[in-house]
């Protein structure tokens, strides 16, 4: 049974109201995700929604459900509380649904107390909303700008085919002298090692500190956070390391995790996270990283490697993996709006 109706002070239409979903939502947010989605694209990951909506991701999350007045499911809005000062929105709505507009504009409304009351928990003067949409979904860019949102940056979906034969020795090129790639170290009850886990989110923090909208997230939020992915892996997180003057140091670090199946059923790997420390630049690493993460889709019988990169970035990162066989799927845009902390009526 989903649980029950509850109020919510945002305005909707007349009759229809919101709730917090439960286990018997999945099949109707399932259905909602796959009306919301472009035209080709995977199926629902039924396995990644089931963790946001009752699962481990869940507990991160404010969110609500919006049922029409014949209480059919036709909105969802997820508050995620990411880091501190750092607040994920996701609004979805029902294209075949009456007065979309009013459903978008009280979701995002609600969103806005909500973040303003995760930071007033947080002890944070403010918060920044982070909302996503694809680039060419002008339904979506329009609530996006009444609510008070701006676009801020564009994001290059990119896929990059997989041969079997990659997974040879030699079929792809090897690291430049004095650079090495390998995994993160495991005790024997199969779990990585805690200083090489904490190479990596120091490598990976220091890598981005000079990017776009690059913030501070603590360790432990770090791995908590990855690990409420369904699609998690321990064993796909890799540290690049450099020669110093004669002393191997962590110059790199990658994270990948299984991409769900495709619409023909094969899966990918995703790459989370690439990192180069400053240290390290010029030198191979991210090319390095990136063979390894194919190379090792190939053993495994994936048929791709999927990542994002930020299409405005100084780095021309984008050619970098143009160069290296990925195309562009797909473009998204982020947007950006500020809330003050605090609890609101």
């Amino acid at each position: 049974m989903p649980p029950p109706v509850t109020s919510e002070r945002s305005t909707l239409p007349e009759g229809w109201s919101t709730r917090v979903p439960g286990d018997g939502d999945i099949g109707a947010l399932t259905a909602l995700l796959a009306a919301n989605r472009r035209h080709g694209s995977s199926p629902v990951d039924v396995a990644t929604l089931t963790a946001l909506v009752v699962g481990p991701a869940s507990w991160t999350r404010r969110q609500l459900v919006v049922l029409d007045a014949s209480a059919t499911l036709v909105g969802w809005v997820v508050v995620h509380d990411r880091a501190n000062g750092r607040t994920e929105v996701t609004v979805l709505v029902a294209p075949d649904a009456p007065a979309q507009g009013a459903i978008a504009a009280g979701l995002f409304a609600w969103a806005d107390r909500e973040a303003a009351e995760v930071a007033a928990l947080r002890r944070a003067p403010r918060t920044q909303l982070d909302s996503a949409a694809d680039a060419d979904d002008d339904r979506q860019r329009t609530w996006l700008a009444a609510a008070g949102y701006d676009c801020v940056r564009t994001w290059l979906k990119m896929d990059r085919p997989v041969d079997p034969a990659e997974a040879e020795p030699g079929a792809l090129p090897e690291p430049r002298p004095g650079v090495r790639v390998r995994r993160v170290r495991e005790h024997g009850n199969g779990l990585p090692t805690a200083e090489d886990l904490q190479t990596v989110h120091l490598v990976l923090e220091q890598s981005f500190a000079d990017h776009f909208n690059s913030y501070r997230e603590g360790f432990a939020e770090f791995v908590v956070r990855l690990q409420e992915d369904p699609w998690h892996r321990w064993d796909h997180w890799w540290i690049a390391e450099v020669e110093l003057e004669g002393e191997w140091r962590p110059g790199g670090a990658l994270i990948s995790s299984v991409s769900p199946p495709d619409a023909a059923g094969a899966y990918g790997s995703y790459v989370d996270y690439i990192g180069v420390h400053r240290r390290a630049r010029g030198r191979g690493v991210a090319k390095a990283l990136l063979s390894t993460v194919v190379a090792d889709a190939a053993r495994r019988g994936r048929t791709r490697v999927s990542l994002e990169v930020d299409a405005d970035s100084s780095t021309n990162a984008d050619g970098l993996y143009l160069s290296l066989g990925w195309v562009v799927d797909h473009r998204t845009e982020s947007w950006h709006r500020y809330v003050d902390a605090g609890t609101q009526g």
